[in-house]
């Protein structure tokens, strides 16, 4: 049994909620309060967990042999234990970050033999199987499923997990570097990063005891807003033997209020910023230290994650297109950032590749300074690459999966330094772009070839004057999509319109003598 079919029989017992009246979007906070539990038991039984075994009374072997109202009434308490640390007058356990996992965890089910079903069903699961490709690693497959089944709340904008990969590929983290997600949802760049550091590490076995140290308890620092995600965010970074600090290594709060103002500086940020905007400008009257007030979630975290890197400090975002073109307070920001960072890569990614359809998404990559001088401030930007991943790409969905081949080509021109200061070259004809055809205003001074790759170079200088500062730039025309400025006059589209209108009409009314006829 491999992961791929664990987690879908553990998805099966969505069903057994479901049955209990449990709403969609809490299936997996509730599966996942008990199946935690069962990991854990799974994981010191391996002797890879044993500073975070839970107290007596609180364990797997206190529910699965135990049936009935007072299986449930246990497991009421339990998760009320859990969370508070005692036991009526008793303290079982001091642990923070146990206490901070079951903060408030309380269960909604109300049949007995519905947490007797999901127990046994736990029971037959093959762990050992499951154990080999790391219980983490099943953890991360649930919570992926849960987004792509999820119709809105976390799933809407999960982060695909060949483009989070590809992003600290390129970001390349090392181990005593901090690394920082402002956003962190369930901790997927910060996991990713630790697992990217490990594989170069021999699983960190290279490293001093001081070393190993910091791994586990001060690289990683994320923020999370909403409570229930934080709580799958710590079992995520503990199943992966990421521990973090007192509050582990997602803290409760809003990156664009105190919680992120009292961040220290990192080494590394990634992210993919809510999107939207804050209700009543909340995102700019909360941080009085962000220089531009803006209400744009996207523009503020900007600021924040551009303020926060170290000197020399490397960044990957996920940003939509509006952030990129977006006047007033947008052009002022992506001014500041290219002015303080090296902004020196832009990915443009394809439609469909989250889970909200229609939604225009790019990667920016930039260093803090410049790129041959992390201690300038001004003038940092001279020049910005761009990828057009977007034109002349698949529909992409469950039927036509984004994966990380799609992006390789990208990585390869992107290089193997991590600041992008590799030496680059224009030109890259991945799936056929040579088939497009190409705004001229951007085909200046460019071969008619060179014209229709997917890489291209653009100074400051041009983004300027050219762009007016806005880094909505693209070059190529997708074969498929309608030229506007070639249109005919709306009255003639009406007209065309008003046609094919009469005869579906015309049709309608023939199929319906015709059914009176037959009858």
């Amino acid at each position: 049994m491999n992961n791929n079919d664990i987690v879908q029989k553990l998805w099966n017992l969505c069903d057994v909620l479901r049955d209990d009246g449990i709403n969609y979007s809490d299936y997996v906070t509730e599966l996942v309060l008990l199946l935690f539990i069962k990991m854990v038991h799974e994981n010191t039984e391996a002797e890879t967990l044993e500073q975070h075994t839970l107290p007596e009374g609180c364990r797997w072997t206190d529910l699965n042999e135990k049936s009935g109202i007072n299986l449930l009434n246990d497991y009421k308490a339990m998760l009320l234990a859990l969370s508070t640390g005692q036991r009526g007058d008793e303290q079982i356990h001091e642990d923070p970050l146990i206490s901070a996992i079951y903060a408030d965890a309380q269960t909604r089910l109300r049949e007995p033999r519905h947490l007797e079903q999901m127990i046994k069903t736990l029971d037959q699961i093959d762990w050992f199987s499951a154990q080999k490709d790391g219980l983490g690693d099943l953890y991360e497959g649930l919570l992926e499923k849960n987004a792509g089944e999820t119709k809105s709340g976390a799933g809407q904008y999960f982060t695909p997990r060949a483009l989070i990969n590809s992003m600290v590929r390129c970001v390349a983290p090392k181990a005593g570097e901090v690394v920082q997600d402002p956003s962190a949802g369930t901790a997927g760049f910060l996991i990713a990063a630790d697992t990217y550091i490990k594989e170069a590490t021999d699983d960190l076995f290279d490293l001093t005891e001081q070393q190993i140290d910091f791994q586990k308890n001060k690289a990683f620092v994320g923020v999370e807003l909403v409570p229930s995600t934080r709580r799958l965010a710590l079992m995520n970074c503990l199943l992966h033997g990421m521990e973090g600090d007192d509050e582990g290594v997602v803290h409760l709060g809003n990156a664009l209020g105190d919680a992120g103002k009292s961040l220290a500086s990192a080494d590394i940020i990634l992210a993919n910023p809510p999107f939207g905007t804050s209700k009543g400008g909340e995102a700019s009257n909360t941080r009085d230290d962000l220089t531009y007030k803006t209400s744009n979630k996207q523009l503020a975290f900007l600021q924040h994650i551009y303020r926060n890197l170290k000197l020399g400090g490397r960044a990957a975002v996920v940003l939509p297109d509006n952030v990129l073109f977006e006047a007033g307070v947008g052009t002022d920001v992506r001014r500041d950032l290219m002015n303080k960072c090296n902004l020196h890569t832009i990915l443009r990614l394809p439609t469909g590749i989250f889970y909200a359809q229609g939604v225009k998404t790019n990667v920016l990559f930039f260093t803090k300074g410049s790129a041959t001088d992390k201690m300038q401030d001004e003038g940092c930007t001279e020049n910005v690459w761009v990828y057009d991943l977007r034109m002349n790409m698949p529909s992409f969905g469950k039927r036509t999966p984004f994966t990380e081949a799609h992006l390789k080509p990208f990585e390869t021109v992107y290089g193997e330094n991590s600041d992008g200061t590799s030496a680059r070259k224009e030109g890259e004809w991945s799936f056929n772009v040579e088939e497009l055809e190409v705004d001229e205003s951007t085909a200046e001074d460019v071969d008619d070839r060179l014209a229709k790759s997917r890489w291209r170079c653009f100074s400051r200088e041009w983004i300027s004057e050219t762009k007016g500062d806005s880094l909505d730039i693209s070059w190529l025309k997708d074969k498929d999509s309608v030229d506007a400025e070639n249109l005919p006059e709306p009255e003639v589209l009406a007209a065309e319109a008003k046609e094919e209108l009469t005869a579906a009409l015309g049709e309608l009314d023939a199929l319906l003598v015709a059914l009176e006829t037959s009858e």
